[in-house]
């Protein structure tokens, strides 16, 4: 994958038309996935299609006048920092709410392409072009009001503290809960393996610390790498490998602690309890930011935890 950077001001334009064309496509597949229970919303976005379309047209427009009829191929997958996006537009019946959500997400993605994208370029034509496409990005008057006699109830939050709170999401809640989720699961093997097999509680405690730290070092990496945050507003991507890391070491070294006391029974108990208490705290945030039923969340988490946990128990009993 390339990163933004190193793209020309021919590649950011080809860029910028797929990414159009693409958004374009993607609302029409939501208004012809709406129009049958929301007739009104599916207008919406019929009219957004169109008007995607209208910034593809003058978009080609310019790149032909710059650089001829040959347009390259270059699709937002190609290029590092930018978001995957659940493909709801495949997922029949759609959900009106879902849906919002990821407008929102598109529109916002391209608003930071485009302002990005203005300081790449030299052409005073290109930059006045990219400099208007993303002042009608942010002035698209938000989904959830243009939806609102549908969705929206009378206690709705403004828009600007929705905002913030997808932000919050994006850049806090996501990478954190990745770490406390692998943090609290991928321990629990090796940690009861090493608690069953020795039955001695400071070298259980000694395997424990050694995973979740490693572990804690691994998704802090892994999560700092994977996107710079320059398009998708994920933030400083050292800050969120950070609290990735911090959260996976805190979900591993919560029930190690435990073998601290030397009584193995007391031990184990208590680190049989403080993983039933993270796997809850787990299926909660999730309940709570992700969008998905508390039910839902729990039997998830705990079903994967059990697994790992049984495991562990079992490879240590051999």
């Amino acid at each position: 994958m390339k990163a933004f950077a190193e793209l020309s001001e021919q590649e950011i334009l080809a860029l910028a038309i797929s990414a159009e064309e693409e958004d374009a496509r993607i609302y029409a597949d939501y208004a012809e996935g709406l129009k049958g229970a929301f007739p009104a919303s599916a207008k919406v976005f019929a009219e957004m299609a169109a008007e995607e379309n209208e910034h593809r047209r003058q978009l080609i427009e310019t790149y032909r006048s710059r650089f001829g009829e040959h347009i390259p191929l270059i699709r937002r997958h190609d290029i590092r920092g930018f978001t995957r996006h659940e493909p709801l537009w495949m997922v029949r019946p759609l959900g009106l709410e879902r849906v919002r959500k990821q407008a929102e997400a598109l529109e916002f993605e391209a608003r930071r392409f485009y302002e990005r994208a203005i300081a790449r370029t030299s052409d005073a034509g290109v930059r006045k072009l990219l400099g208007d496409l993303a002042a009608a990005e942010s002035s698209h008057v938000s989904l959830a009001q243009r939806l609102g006699d549908e969705l929206l109830t009378a206690d709705a939050r403004r828009a600007e503290e929705e905002t913030r709170r997808r932000m919050f999401v994006l850049q806090v809640v996501q990478p954190g809960l990745a770490g406390l989720m692998d943090g609290s699961v991928s321990t629990l093997a090796p940690l009861f393996a090493a608690a069953f097999a020795t039955h001695a509680t400071w070298e259980t405690f000694l395997v424990g610390l050694a995973a979740s730290v490693g572990a804690g070092v691994s998704m802090g990496f892994a999560e700092a790498l994977s996107d710079d945050g320059e398009l998708t507003g994920r933030g400083h991507p050292w800050l969120r490998g950070a609290i990735t890391g911090l959260m996976t070491t805190l979900g591993g070294i919560g029930h190690t602690l435990p073998y601290l006391i030397k009584d193995f029974g007391t031990a184990t108990t208590l680190a049989v309890t403080v993983v039933l208490v993270e796997l809850w705290v787990i299926a909660w945030i999730r309940s709570r930011y992700m969008d998905t039923k508390f039910l839902r969340a729990a039997f998830e988490v705990v079903v994967g935890g059990l697994i790992v946990f049984a495991a562990g128990i079992l490879i240590g009993s051999a």
